[in-house]
C-alpha cells in the first residue's frame, strides 16, 4: 500500500525576531545572568496510539527496522505502508517480530503513524491492552507542531513566542511528573495537543527556533505552565479553580477584551437542562453557592421539582458545553403555563459568561491583543507567570 504524499520540509532560513522594546532589556540581562548558553538536544516520547489492536506504519525514506537491542531486522521501503500489531507477548511489522521494533528513516525522512507523519522515529512496544505506538522526537521539533495545534500559526510572532516557551515548560513539568517507564507524554488536550508535520508552519518554526530550550522555572525547576484560550477579563489563582497553590499560578488582569469569546450568551429551555441535569426533574432554580474572586464558579445548587444537586463549575460546564466556568444564569419568561396549570418552572435560562478555558495561567487572547500592541514575549510569559524566571534548559 502506498502513503500518502510525502510532506513538504517546512524548515526554511530565517533570521532572529528578537526586537528589543521599551525597557525591556533588563529582563533580558537578568536570564542572561543567570543561565550559561546552552544548546537543547532532548529527546521525548509520545504516545500517539495506545492499547491498539494494529495500526499503520511507514517511512518517507528508507528506514531501518531495530529490535529491542538495536539489532538491524530489515529495510522497510520508503512510501510503502505496513501493519504493526500485537502478538500477545510481542509486536509483529510485516514479516518482522520481536518485544520491540523501532523505525528509523533515513536522511531527512518522517515516520506515518494511523493517518499522520511526524518527525523523528516510531517505537512499536507491546502492552496489556495490545500495541502502542511511540514516537521518539527531538523536543524542538515537538514543539513545531504543538504551537500550530494550540494557537493560529498567523498569530503575530511574539505571542507565538509566548506559546512556544509555555508549551515547552509544560512538556517538561509533564515529562518529569506524569512520564512513565514506555513514554513521556500523550498527544492530546491532557498533555498537549500534538498532532505532527501537518500542524507546523514557518511562523511555527520561528518562533521555537527564536526561543529554543527557554523555559519558564521557579526554584529551579520547570513549573507548570498552563494555558488557555481567554479568562474574560482575569485570570485565576489556580487554587481557586483547582485543588493545589503554585506560588506562579496566580491571578492577574487579562488583556483579552475583545476576543470572540470575551463573552458570550447560551440560552436553555427548561426540558435541556432537565435532560442534561439529571436527578432533579424541571428546573426551578440555579443558584451559585460558591464563586472565585473574580466570579467563577466553584459550586451552584440546582433546584428541581423533583430534587435538587450541588455540583462544581467544571462538572456543569461539562454537562452544558460550556466555554468557561465563569458566569451568571439568569431565569427566562418566569412560570410557563399550559391549558390548564400554572407551572412554577421558569421557561428557561440564560447563561451568560466569559472567556474560554479554565483561566489559569497564560491566556491566548491576551498574548495575542499584548503582541499585537508591541509587547515581547518575555513580558508576556513573565505577567501570566508570575514568581516565575526565564532560564534555558541545559541536557546532558
Amino acid at each position: 500500500m502506498k502513503l500518502a504524499p510525502n510532506p513538504t520540509r517546512l524548515l526554511s532560513p530565517l533570521k532572529p525576531l528578537w526586537e528589543s522594546r521599551h525597557q525591556w532589556w533588563l529582563i533580558a540581562l537578568m536570564w542572561l545572568m543567570m543561565v550559561a548558553p546552552a544548546q537543547a538536544s532532548l529527546l521525548l516520547r509520545v504516545a500517539i496510539k495506545q492499547d491498539v489492536s494494529e495500526v499503520t506504519i511507514g517511512s518517507s525514506t528508507p528506514a531501518t527496522v531495530l529490535d529491542s537491542a538495536g539489532q538491524s531486522l530489515g529495510q522497510l521501503n520508503g512510501m510503502e505502508a505496513s501493519l504493526a500489531r500485537s502478538t500477545g507477548s510481542g509486536v509483529a511489522l510485516g514479516g518482522w517480530q520481536g518485544n520491540q521494533i523501532v523505525i528509523e528513516p533515513s536522511g531527512d525522512g518522517f515516520v506515518y503513524i494511523g493517518d499522520r507523519w511526524y518527525r523523528g522515529n516510531t517505537i512499536l512496544v507491546p502492552t496489556s491492552g495490545g500495541l502502542t505506538v511511540i514516537n521518539q522526537v527531538d523536543l524542538e521539533e515537538y514543539l513545531y507542531s504543538v504551537l500550530g495545534a494550540e494557537m493560529s500559526p498567523s498569530w503575530p510572532q511574539e505571542a507565538l513566542k509566548a506559546q512556544a516557551v509555555a508549551a515547552r515548560t509544560y512538556a517538561l513539568y509533564q515529562r518529569q511528573k506524569r512520564g512513565n517507564s514506555l513514554y513521556d507524554l500523550g498527544n492530546d488536550t491532557y498533555w498537549q495537543v500534538y498532532q505532527g508535520v501537518e500542524k507546523e508552519a514557518n511562523t511555527t518554526h520561528a518562533a521555537v527556533q527564536a526561543t529554543a530550550g527557554q523555559v519558564l522555572v521557579y526554584n529551579g525547576q520547570p513549573i507548570e505552565a498552563v494555558f488557555h484560550s481567554s479568562s474574560g477579563g482575569h485570570t485565576e489563582n489556580v487554587e481557586d479553580v483547582w485543588m493545589e497553590p503554585r506560588p506562579y499560578l496566580r491571578g492577574v488582569p487579562d488583556h483579552d477584551a475583545g476576543s470572540p469569546v470575551y463573552q458570550w450568551t447560551e440560552t436553555f429551555t427548561s426540558s435541556q437542562l432537565s435532560s442534561r441535569i439529571s436527578g432533579v426533574g424541571n428546573v426551578l432554580s440555579m443558584r451559585p453557592q460558591r464563586t472565585s474572586p473574580h466570579g467563577r464558579i466553584q459550586s451552584i445548587l440546582i433546584v428541581g421539582d423533583a430534587g435538587q444537586r450541588t455540583l462544581d463549575g467544571e462538572e456543569l460546564r461539562q454537562a452544558l458545553n460550556l466555554r468557561s466556568a465563569r458566569f451568571t444564569v439568569v431565569p427566562q419568561g418566569g412560570p410557563s403555563a399550559s391549558k390548564n396549570t400554572l407551572s412554577n418552572t421558569p421557561a428557561g435560562f440564560t447563561i451568560q459568561g466569559r472567556g474560554f478555558g479554565h483561566g489559569i495561567g497564560l491566556s491566548q487572547w491576551g498574548a495575542y491583543n499584548l503582541a499585537s500592541q508591541g509587547v515581547n514575549y518575555q513580558q508576556i510569559v513573565l505577567h501570566y507567570y508570575q514568581n516565575a524566571t526565564l532560564a534555558k534548559i541545559r541536557v546532558e
